[in-house]
């Protein structure tokens, strides 16, 4: 589908990658994966045509369309969120639109002029258009895929800049869901999903009908929507069969065998340059010292393994602290008129190690700013434990580093005594080698200011780590250190986080938060996935009984919930009953344009001419009737629909 063949992208005189070549096929489910600066993105914007290529070509077939979801810098505004959803559909909404202008137009002309006759064949072509393009469901699928990202059914109508960097992306996203390009490049598409809206991605991913090509440092994510993985490393590509576990114990193995490989010729070449040293100078030995001499030099030597830089640190020891280290009591806050949490209570004991869930928008953040002590909240106590020390990382802490101030003065700033003499040791384990400490904070990308926050952070002891979304700009092995060393950090931390791989080896709780409060489950993240999924599986399953079980009505409720759907049936009836008329109209006369059809097609048709035409005109006729009849079956279903949704908050009040 598409081919990539010898490519190559410099930066400053340097090659980024080289020699880059890897087929693209129909359905292929493609990890892209590599350290930090590797250049994954650049690659997908090659692809995607955004930048151009230094050598090297890109071919792909005439029908092939690629879709790119950029990281960052998406602003959209001036429509609503389903109008700006919408216009992933354009083509479709301008066919409709000029389809009603044709069908309004009709009426005016006279039904036996050829004017009539052009506008029927117009109107003809455009339904059939519209029929392939599947336009009658367009609004589900809309809707279908801005509620698996994890937007509500209110937000529809809220204009598109009301939303965040987060939910903006999640918009971007979603257009290009529903665009269905032939090829779907996504770049760090995981960042701003919550864990629910990230399992739908994952599901809706691999059904989807087109080749997906991603880039995450989430592994879970990508073990479960990737078969083949691409990995950047040394300026070139891997092509792997396999997901991104596959491929890691694919290299453990190859460098395993290398270093064997390595440490025989090495052996050879000593025993080699022994003898020439010990027969260089006898000359009986002349000729098998010159013979050895040039088998060096021809020689084609195996490389050191070289492993990927990676942050290596371990936390500053922790002062004592109590057994409990902060407590939460009855906290509400507002931001104005809306309510963000209501009463909610937390306690922080000694080596607990939370990991904080919940939709986008739940107030996460804004729990572990109150709890850093730097969110005010309208009542409630914030209490802080014996001797506590924390240290706060914010998951936009980086966007308030100075950009005029250079790396070593930004960590210098904060340092104290001793430690004041290792900030380039520091540095360097942060990926920062030489004259990088001396670099403006202005020219840093975003995940090299975000190590740079996290290496500001990490500089004091504290007993008490509140960490929001730490690893957002961390490669896959960054994230495997900073597992590590939070795994022998012997103070207590509260994390936000979406990455399951990163948090179930190191948290022991997790904390839900809700619009309805807080929930804990002394669990891994993983199995409390697991305990959601059993949870809204039995509420579905049980909708219907939990609606009439909950609560044991008196006599004068079972009349009120008698009353509702007797109410509810008396407006139904007659439009299931005319819907179902629709239904059978729409059938009777699909079966009467097939059967003009094949009519117009039979062998000696054509020798009838006159009532060919005649046939032409039933058949458009008949489409036209069909598209009218489609749209008011459509119309009497959104109706029979919203009876429903306004039933259900009716018993839903009567129940509460």
């Amino acid at each position: 589908m598409v081919s990539v063949s010898n490519l190559a992208v410099h930066v400053g005189g340097q090659a980024l990658f080289e020699h880059v070549s890897f087929l693209i096929r129909p359905h292929d489910r493609i990890g892209l994966v590599g350290a930090n600066g590797s250049g994954k993105t650049t690659l997908l914007r090659v692809l995607a045509g955004e930048l151009p290529a230094d050598e090297g070509s890109i071919s792909s077939a005439h029908y092939v369309t690629i879709g790119y979801l950029p990281q960052e810098n998406i602003a959209l505004r001036g429509r609503t969120l389903y109008d700006e959803a919408a216009t992933a559909f354009e083509d479709l909404i301008s066919l409709q639109t000029r389809l009603d202008e044709g069908v309004n137009s009709l009426n005016s002309i006279a039904p036996d002029s050829d004017q009539h006759a052009e506008l029927l064949e117009v109107i003809g072509e455009l339904q059939h258009r519209l029929e392939d393009l599947d336009a009658y469901r367009m609004r589900s699928r809309i809707e279908k895929v801005l509620m698996g990202l994890g937007f509500t059914v209110n937000d529809l109508s809220r204009k598109s800049e009301e939303f965040s960097g987060g939910w903006q992306m999640r918009i971007a996203l979603a257009k290009l869901l529903l665009q269905t390009p032939s090829v779907l490049l996504l770049d760090e598409p995981t960042n701003h999903l919550d864990i629910e809206s990230l399992a739908w991605l994952e599901d809706y991913l691999a059904s989807y009908d087109g080749a997906v090509i991603v880039v995450s440092h989430d592994t879970v994510f990508l073990d479960r929507a990737t078969v083949r993985t691409l990995g950047l490393s040394r300026r070139t590509l891997d092509d792997h069969r396999g997901n991104y576990s596959s491929y890691v114990s694919m290299l453990d193995e190859r460098n395993e065998q290398l270093g064997r490989e390595r440490k025989k010729q090495q052996d050879r070449i000593r025993d080699t340059e022994r003898f020439i040293e010990r027969f260089r100078y006898k000359a009986s030995k002349a000729r098998q010292v010159q013979s050895r001499i040039k088998q060096l030099d021809r020689l084609e030597r195996i490389e050191d393994v070289e492993g990927q830089e990676e942050i290596a640190f371990s936390f500053p020891e922790p002062p004592s602290s109590g057994k409990v280290v902060m407590s939460l009591k009855e906290i509400v806050k507002s931001y104005g008129s809306a309510e963000v949490f209501r009463g909610i209570s937390l306690t922080v004991g000694n080596g607990d190690r939370i990991a904080v869930v919940g939709v986008n928008g739940a107030g996460k953040s804004t729990l572990l700013r109150i709890m850093a002590g730097i969110e005010p909240f309208e009542s409630g106590d914030r209490i802080p434990g014996y001797n506590l020390t924390l240290s706060y990382f914010a998951q936009h802490q980086a966007d308030d580093l100075d950009p005029n101030q250079e790396v070593l003065e930004i960590v210098d700033d904060v340092a104290q005594g001793e430690i004041r003499k290792k900030l380039r040791s520091i540095l360097g384990s942060f990926l920062f080698h030489g004259d990088d400490v001396f670099k403006k904070v202005k020219v840093l990308s975003g995940g090299e200011k975000s190590r740079l926050a996290l290496a500001r952070m990490l500089l004091r002891p504290s007993n008490l780590l509140l960490l929001d979304e730490p690893t957002n700009h961390l490669d896959i092995r960054s994230k495997a250190i900073l597992q590590e060393a939070l795994l022998a950090y012997t103070g207590s931390f509260v994390i936000v986080s979406h990455d399951r791989g990163f948090l179930d080896p190191i948290v022991n709780t997790v904390l839900e938060v809700s619009a309805s409060g807080v929930r804990t489950f002394f669990s891994t993240v993983s199995e409390y996935v697991e305990m959601r999924r059993k949870e809204q599986a039995k509420a579905w399953s049980g909708k219907a009984a939990s609606a009439s079980e909950a609560v044991r009505p008196d006599k004068y409720e079972r009349r009120r919930l008698a009353g509702l759907r007797q109410e509810k049936s008396r407006l139904l009836h007659p439009l299931m009953t005319e819907l179902r008329e629709k239904e059978r109209e729409i059938d009777k006369l699909e079966r009467e344009i097939r059967a003009l059809e094949r009519a117009m097609i039979e062998p000696d048709a054509y020798k009838r001419s006159d009532e060919l035409k005649r046939t032409g005109k039933e058949v458009k006729k008949g489409k036209l009737r069909l598209t009218m009849l489609l749209q008011e079956w459509e119309n009497l279903g959104k109706h029979i629909q919203s009876i429903e949704s306004e039933f259900i908050e009716k018993l839903k009040k009567t129940e509460s």
